[in-house]
């Protein structure tokens, strides 16, 4: 059987096991589905799959109709594998014979991907053994006990280890996505992904900022006028003591607050915004390096070239050059 046309388009396989939870299923269609170039033509093609095409079992109650057969994972560019119902019971930690042999058949440069519990097929693969990864917080101490040669990390939404990645809870596959679609096609092209299905191209912080816990006092007030105003001053250095003063509070204070709200330091913050800024700037304009680097807030050009190495990878003019003239070839 053909699963995928030859229209040159990245391919994406979504894998359906017996119980797949429908909310994960859906969201990578929905979210790679939108993804265009500016002429509006699709840039990736996405197929589901199962082990056995047919019916299969999802966690609502109905079953849903797979067409493609384990072959799509063979000739998919990504694999995605959302969580299911099953990867809850006890034997969640083996890997079925059928699953491996198929996971064994991707080709060698493919990616690979997991949302929440499907974390648990990846490692039970081998592929996490060694790496950072994550998954739900409510199952992390399940995928210690089982898998204790991945370091997962229930402080981050996401995770991407040597082309492997993994996400926390079900919503936090949407994190993934738009990561994965922002690092293929850029941030443009994930903001609008982004703004179609109506949701913030990045969230702020960890799930730690979802863990249960007591609620905050209602008497004290949030971090939001602080991060408006260091948003709107983003362009010159911002000090902690002047966040704090717009919420009229001291640094020690302030800085308990946001991390309880946010998930991260306001110092954290603050760079992963610049860094958003000025890959806005690279992509969609042709400012200078160095103006880009003072409107985002880098103050030099070789300040940004270091955050920018180390959150991306890559040097401003690089990432520039990959986006920039990608945007510019699609019109």
């Amino acid at each position: 059987m053909v699963v995928f046309a030859g229209d040159g388009r990245h391919r994406v396989a979504v894998l359906a096991r017996d119980g797949v939870l429908l909310f994960e299923l859906s969201i990578v269609h929905r979210l790679f589905g939108q993804a265009r170039t500016p002429d509006g033509d699709a840039l990736y093609t996405v197929v589901t799959c199962a082990l056995v095409p047919g019916d299969v079992r999802t966690d609502a109650d109905f079953t849903i109709t797979v067409e493609h057969g384990p072959e799509a994972l063979a000739e998919a560019d990504t694999v995605l594998v959302p969580g299911s119902a099953a990867d809850h019971e006890p034997r969640a930690g083996y890997l079925d014979p059928a699953l491996a042999a198929a996971l064994a058949g991707l080709r060698p440069r493919t990616r690979i991907a997991a949302i929440c519990t499907g974390s648990f097929v990846l490692a039970a693969a081998g592929l996490l053994t060694g790496r950072r990864a994550a998954t739900h917080w409510r199952s992390s101490a399940a995928a210690r006990e089982r898998f204790p040669d991945v370091d997962f990390d229930l402080g981050v939404l996401y995770a991407e280890d040597g082309g492997v990645l993994t996400s926390a809870g079900a919503a936090a596959g949407i994190d993934l996505c738009l990561h994965m679609i922002r690092s293929d096609h850029g941030a443009a092209v994930a903001n609008e992904v982004a703004r179609g299905t109506v949701v913030p191209p990045h969230r702020e912080g960890g799930q730690a900022q979802y863990l249960d816990r007591p609620l905050p006092d209602p008497r004290i007030s949030s971090t939001g006028r602080a991060r408006e105003w260091a948003l709107a001053n983003l362009h010159r250095p911002v000090a902690l003591r002047e966040m704090a003063a717009q919420e009229s509070t001291s640094t020690r204070t302030f800085t308990r607050r946001f991390r309880e709200e946010i998930g991260t330091s306001p110092g954290r913050w603050l760079v992963q915004q610049r860094v958003q800024r000025a890959r806005a700037l690279l992509e969609r304009t042709d400012l200078p390096i160095d103006e880009v680097a003072v409107s985002a807030g880098f103050g030099t050009a070789g300040s940004m070239r270091l955050h920018l190495q180390a959150e991306l990878g890559v040097s401003p003019s690089a990432y520039r050059s990959t986006f920039r003239g990608r945007e510019r070839a699609s019109r």
